[in-house]
C-alpha cells in the first residue's frame, strides 16, 4: 500500500512530520503531552512503533496511551511492540522457514500465487552454527617452536628479544607439514624503531605467520573445514541457499562471513530505518539471549524463542507488560588504571545485586558518555548475567563516533542525527535536565572500580591492586588454606641469588617468574591488550625491561589479535619486552607453560620461595602453572606487562617506582599506563573501522563456498522426501478456504496426566536423540545408524523427528505411570507405550487428546517445538491450575486451547483419575477468558476458564492458529495480504 493511502487511514496520521531531506516520520512530541518528554527513551521507543502500527487489531489506540501513560500503567498493562526487524540463527531459522515454505504449498493448491507468501516484518537469517572443527593446525602442543627453528628444541626457551631483534636463525621454516606459513623459509623482520607515522589499517595489513609474524596465504585448514561443513549440512544448507532467493525480505547472511551478534553489531545496525519513504527507530528480537548486546548501540532489542521470532515475521507483535525501567546513574570519573573489564564487571557486579530480574536497565548520568560503544555493548551483553530484560544506552555523541568509524557515511550520520534529535531520542548525558523518570535509581560510582586482580589460588579471590603489597604480606603469614601458605617471619625476608645469561639475580617471596598476556573470555576486548601494547611502547621508550628469567608470553585468542596488534604499531614493543607470540591455543592457564629456567627452578626450592605467576586467563589454581610456583594471580593484560617489569608482586604502583630510566629517573606505573582516549583512538583508528570494513568486505564478496550450492529458482521448494533434516510439516494439511465452524472435544482422552512444573525441556527435548526412543525407531528406519542420529535441534525442520521428540524426556513425570520416563497409558488397552505410540493409536481411532497438568504448566526457555509437537500428537485442549504466560500464547498461536480450573480446583480435589473421558462445549462466539464447562464420563463437570487474552487470540484459535491464519488471509485476500493489509475476520 503506498505510503500516502496508509497515513490518510491511520488514526495517528496527524503526528506526520517531515525532515528537512523530505522524508517523513511519526513526531510522538506532536501529541503535545508533557508525559512524552519525561518518559525513559526505552519506552519512548515502543511509543513510537504503538503509534507508527496503530491499526486497530493487533495495536490498539488504547495501547497508545496506556504506553505514554507508562508511569501509572507498569507492571500492569499488556501492549503489543512490533519490531523493526527479526534476528535468526540457522538452528531457530530452520523451523520458521520450513513453515513458510510448506505455506507457499497450501495456498499454491487453493490457486493463489505462492509467491504472495513472505516474513511480513524484514528477517535476517545468519548461518553461522554449522561449522565445526574437523581440521586444525593451530593447537598449542603441535605449534612449532615459538622461536622459529629446529622443533627439535622445543624444550629450550626462546630467545630473549631485546631492542635490536637478533639476526635471522639459520633453517627457520614457516611451511612444512605443521607451518601456517606459504613460504618455505622466512627470516625475523627487522626491529621496528616505532609505529608508523600514519596508523595503518588492519585491513592493508597481511595474515601474519603467528610464529615469525611474515605474510601467508589463506589457511589451507578453513577451506577443509568449509568442505566439511558443505557435506555434513548439505540439506540445511541447500534449503537456506532456496530460501535466500525465494523470499522476499529475507536476508541470509552466508557461512564463513561471522557470528550471529557480530554481523548483527557490526553490518545490520542501522538505529533508524528508512522504509517506503518512512524513518522510525530501529529494534530487533533474536532468537538468542545475548541479542541484547544491541541496545549498547541505542537499539532495542532482546531475545525470544522460535515460535514467537516466528510469529513477529509473520506479522504479530510481541506482548509484553509494560516494564519497570530502573535508572542505572553513572557518576565519577573512572579510574586512570581501571581497564574496560574493570569497569564492565564492576557494574554487572552492582546490577546483579540490585534485583532487577524482568526489568528493562537505561543508563544516564555524565559517567556515561566516559564509556566506548564497545564498552555499552558488552555491559549490554552480560544482561542474562544480571537478569535485565534490556541494558539500554540511548544515542548520544559517542555512538555517533563510533558508526562514523564503521559502515555509516556522513549522509546517513546526519539523518540519524536528525531524526533521533526531532523525536528526543537522543542524549546529552552531562545535561541533567534531559533526565527522564525512573520507577527507580541505582547510583554506580565509577571511580570506585578500581583495578583488582584475582589470586593467590582461586579466581572468586580478588584483591585490589592498592592492596596487593599488604594483601600478599598476609597471605606470607595465613595458614595454609585458600590463601595463606604459612610462612615463618624469620623466612619471609629471605633472598636467593642465582645466574642466570651469566649475570646475577636474586629471587624472594612474591617474585614474579611466570608473565603470560592470554587474549581470552573477558581478555579478548580489544581495548585491553592495547591498553597493554601502549603501556609496553611507553615502558620501552623510558627504557624499562623485563628480567630475563621469567617467563614471558603473548597468546593472542585469534590472528585478529595479531593483526590489530601489529597494525597499531605495538607488537614491537611487546617483543622488546619479551611478550613474544607463542601461538593460539589454551598454553599457560592448562600449565603448557615452557619449563623455567633450571637455576630458578633451584633457588625457588632452596629458599622455599612463594614464587607468582601473573596471567591474564582464566584458570590460575596452585601449582597448575607450574608445580614450582605457588601463588598465581589473574590480572589484566597491562597489569600483566607490570608485575613482569616490576619483578614482584609485592609492590605499590602509587608509592614504588616500576623501574629507572638510563638517566636514573624514577618511574611510575601512572607515567606509562596509556589514557583512556588514547586507548579508545587507537581502538577506534586501528581496530573498529578495520573490522568493519573486513566484514562488509566479506558479506559483498562472492563467497565461493556458498556458491558452490546450487538450488532451484522454483517459487515452491522442492521436497527431498529422502530427507531426513527438512521435511514439509502437515500444519496446512485440509486447509479449506472458509473458516471452520467451532469443533467442540467430545470424549476425548487424556494423553497424559503431569503434575506442577512441567517445563518446556520435559514438552520438547533439545539435547541427544535415545537410541530405545521413538525418534530413533524413525530414524532407523531410514537406515541411519545411533551415530548420525544427531540431536533433536539439528533436526527442527524435521516434523517426523520432532512429533516423536514431544515429551520424550527422560524426567517426565506422568501420573499415569508413577515413573519418571517418556512413557503413557494407552488407556483403551491398557497398555504403557512410548507418548508418541500412544497419540498414534489414538490419532488412527479418531480420539481427541487432552493434557491435564498442575501449576506453572510450560515454564523455562521457549522452544519451537512446544506447541507444534502437541498439537501433531491430536492435543486439543490443555487443563492446568496455571501456565506460563509465554507457553500459553504459544498454545493458542497453534490452536489448542489452555483451559484452566477455577481457582480452589485441580485435577485432586476434583477426584480426576485421568482415565475419564472428556467433553468441552464450544458456543457459537467464543469469548476472551470466557467460562466452560467440561463433562466427563462418569457424570460429574467442572468450570474452566479459556485463557484467551484478546480477540486476536480467539481468531487465531478459530483459524487453527497463527499459521493458518496466516495461510488463510493470503488465500482469501491475495495481493492485499501480502501488502501488509489486515482483513481479519472471526466466525
Amino acid at each position: 500500500m503506498a505510503l500516502n493511502a496508509t497515513i490518510k487511514e491511520h488514526p495517528y496520521a496527524h503526528l506526520i512530520d517531515t525532515l528537512p531531506d523530505g522524508i517523513k516520520f511519526y513526531n510522538p512530541r506532536k501529541l503535545g503531552d508533557p508525559r512524552y518528554d519525561k518518559l525513559p527513551l526505552s519506552i519512548r521507543i515502543l511509543l513510537e512503533a504503538a503509534i507508527r502500527n496503530c491499526d486497530g487489531f493487533f495495536t490498539k489506540e488504547e495501547d497508545v496511551q496506556n504506553i505514554l501513560d507508562w508511569q501509572q500503567q507498569q507492571e500492569k498493562a499488556e501492549v503489543p511492540f512490533s519490531p523493526a526487524r527479526v534476528l535468526l540463527q540457522d538452528f531457530t531459522g530452520i523451523p520458521a522457514m520450513v513453515d513458510l515454505a510448506a505455506m507457499r504449498d497450501a495456498v499454491a493448491k487453493h490457486g493463489v500465487d505462492p509467491d504472495l507468501v513472505n516474513p511480513k516484518c524484514p528477517t535476517d537469517l545468519i548461518v553461522d552454527h554449522s561449522l565445526q572443527i574437523d581440521y586444525s593446525k593451530c593447537a598449542i602442543q603441535n605449534a612449532p617452536n615459538p622461536g622459529g627453528g629446529d622443533s627439535s628444541n622445543q624444550s629450550q626457551p626462546p630467545p630473549r628479544s631485546t631492542a635490536a631483534r637478533p639476526p635471522s636463525r639459520g633453517g627457520s621454516h614457516c611451511g612444512g607439514q605443521r607451518g601456517s606459513c606459504s613460504k618455505a623459509a622466512c627470516s625475523d623482520p627487522p626491529a621496528s624503531s616505532g609505529r608508523p607515522t600514519s596508523v595503518q589499517q588492519i585491513e592493508n595489513t597481511p595474515l601474519l605467520c603467528p610464529f615469525h609474524l611474515q605474510p601467508v596465504s589463506e589457511v589451507e585448514t578453513a577451506l577443509k573445514n568449509q568442505e566439511m561443513e558443505l557435506q555434513r549440512n548439505k540439506e540445511r544448507l541447500h534449503f537456506f541457499k532456496w530460501c535466500s532467493k525465494a523470499f522476499k525480505n529475507v536476508n541470509v547472511v552466508p557461512p564463513d562471513v561471522g557470528t550471529i551478534h557480530q554481523v548483527n553489531l557490526e553490518y545490520l545496525s542501522r538505529v533508524v530505518q528508512v522504509s517506503d519513504g518512512l524513518i522510525y527507530p530501529d529494534s530487533v528480537v533474536g532468537t538468542d539471549s545475548h541479542t541484547t548486546m544491541i541496545n549498547g548501540l541505542g537499539i532495542l532489542g532482546w531475545g525470544v524463542g522460535g515460535i514467537e521470532s516466528e510469529a513477529v515475521m509473520l506479522g504479530q507483535p510481541v506482548s509484553l507488560t509494560l516494564p519497570q525501567v530502573m535508572g542505572c546513574k553513572l557518576v565519577g570519573s573512572i579510574n586512570p588504571l581501571a581497564t574496560s573489564i574493570d569497569i564492565v564487571l564492576g557494574i554487572t557486579k552492582h546490577l546483579r545485586q540490585a534485583g532487577i530480574s524482568g526489568k528493562f536497565v537505561e543508563f544516564f548520568g555524565p559517567g556515561v558518555s566516559q564509556l566506548s560503544a564497545p564498552d555499552r555493548t558488552t555491559i549490554a551483553n552480560m544482561c542474562p548475567e544480571y537478569n535485565a530484560t534490556v541494558s539500554f544506552f540511548p544515542v548520544d555523541h559517542v555512538t555517533l563516533k563510533h558508526f562514523k568509524k564503521t559502515n555509516f557515511t556522513d549522509e546517513k550520520l546526519e539523518l540519524l542525527e536528525s531524526y533521533m534529535k526531532a523525536v528526543n531520542l537522543f542524549r546529552s548525558y552531562e545535561e541533567s535536565s534531559e533526565d527522564p523518570q525512573f520507577s527507580e535509581v541505582i547510583e554506580i560510582n565509577l571511580s570506585s572500580m578500581v583495578p583488582h586482580v584475582s589470586g593467590p589460588k582461586r579466581p572468586q579471590d580478588r584483591v585490589a591492586i592498592s592492596s596487593m603489597k599488604d594483601d600478599f604480606q598476609s597471605c606470607l603469614n595465613e595458614k595454609v588454606g585458600f590463601k595463606g601458605f604459612h610462612i615463618s617471619k624469620e623466612k619471609q625476608d629471605v633472598r636467593i641469588p642465582f645466574l642466570h645469561g651469566g649475570q646475577e639475580y636474586q629471587l624472594a617471596h612474591g617474585s614474579v617468574v611466570i608473565a603470560a598476556v592470554i587474549s581470552c573470555t573477558n581478555n579478548c576486548n580489544p581495548s585491553v591488550m592495547l591498553t597493554a601494547g601502549l603501556m609496553a611502547k611507553k615502558a620501552v621508550e623510558a627504557g624499562l625491561v623485563v628480567k630475563p628469567y621469567i617467563r614471558t608470553s603473548l597468546a593472542p585468542g585469534s590472528g585478529m589479535v595479531t593483526h590489530y596488534l601489529n597494525a597499531s604499531g605495538v607488537l614491537p614493543y611487546f617483543n622488546q619486552l619479551g611478550f613474544e607470540v607463542i601461538g593460539y591455543g589454551c598454553a599457560t592457564c592448562v600449565g603448557n607453560t615452557a619449563p623455567l629456567p633450571e637455576a630458578v627452578v633451584d633457588a625457588i626450592k632452596k629458599g622455599d620461595l612463594v614464587a607468582c605467576g601473573v596471567l591474564s586467563g582464566n584458570r590460575h589454581f596452585e601449582g597448575r602453572l607450574c608445580d614450582c610456583v605457588r601463588a598465581n594471580y589473574l590480572a589484566s593484560p597491562p597489569l600483566v606487562v607490570a608485575y613482569a617489569i616490576a619483578g614482584t608482586v609485592g609492590i605499590d604502583f602509587e608509592k614504588e617506582p616500576l623501574g629507572w630510566t638510563s638517566e636514573g629517573k624514577e618511574v611510575y606505573l601512572r607515567d606509562i599506563w596509556p589514557s583512556r582516549e588514547e586507548v579508545q583512538q587507537t581502538e577506534e583508528d586501528t581496530v573498529i573501522s578495520a573490522i568493519f570494513k573486513d566484514l562488509r568486505r566479506r558479506m559483498e564478496k562472492e563467497n565461493t563456498f556458498w556458491n558452490k550450492i546450487e538450488c532451484p529458482d522454483s517459487v515452491v521448494f522442492p521436497w527431498d522426501h529422502k530427507s531426513t533434516y527438512i521435511r514439509s510439516p502437515p500444519f496446512f494439511s485440509k486447509l479449506s478456504k472458509d473458516i471452520p465452524p467451532p469443533q467442540s472435544i467430545e470424549n476425548a482422552h487424556a494423553l497424559l496426566f503431569l503434575g506442577d512444573k512441567v517445563t518446556t525441556d520435559h514438552i520438547s527435548p533439545a539435547g541427544s536423540i535415545s537410541r530405545v526412543s521413538a525418534a530413533a525407531k524413525y530414524l532407523q528406519s531410514k537406515r541411519l545408524t545411533p551415530r548420525e542420529f544427531n540431536s533433536y535441534g539439528a533436526r527442527r525442520g524435521n516434523d517426523a523427528v520432532m512429533t516423536r521428540g514431544t515429551f520424550a524426556s527422560i524426567k517426565l513425570h506422568n501420573r499415569f505411570i508413577g515413573k519418571p520416563g517418556p512413557k503413557t497409558l494407552h488407556i483403551p488397552s491398557g497398555q504403557t507405550l512410548d507418548v508418541f505410540e500412544a497419540a498414534d493409536r489414538y490419532q488412527r481411532d479418531g480420539t481427541p487428546l487432552i493434557i491435564l497438568a498442575g501449576k506453572d504448566y510450560g515454564s523455562g526457555n521457549s522452544r519451537d517445538w512446544v506447541a507444534k509437537g502437541p498439537y501433531l500428537l491430536g492435543v486439543r485442549a490443555v487443563i492446568a491450575e496455571s501456565f506460563e504466560k509465554l507457553h500459553k500464547s504459544q498454545l493458542v498461536g497453534m490452536g489448542i486451547m489452555p483451559l484452566q480450573f477455577v481457582s480452589g480446583q485441580n485435577a485432586d480435589t476434583l477426584e480426576l483419575s485421568g482415565k475419564e473421558r472428556f467433553s468441552v462445549a464450544l458456543p457459537e462466539s467464543l469469548r476472551p477468558r470466557q467460562q466452560l464447562t467440561v463433562r466427563t464420563s462418569k457424570g460429574t463437570s467442572f468450570s474452566v476458564t479459556a485463557l484467551f487474552d484478546s480477540e486476536v487470540d480467539v481468531i487465531f484459535f478459530q483459524h487453527g492458529g497463527l499459521l493458518r491464519y496466516v495461510a488463510r488471509t493470503v488465500v482469501e485476500n491475495g495481493p492485499a495480504a501480502a501488502a501488509g493489509e489486515q482483513q481479519l475476520t472471526s466466525v
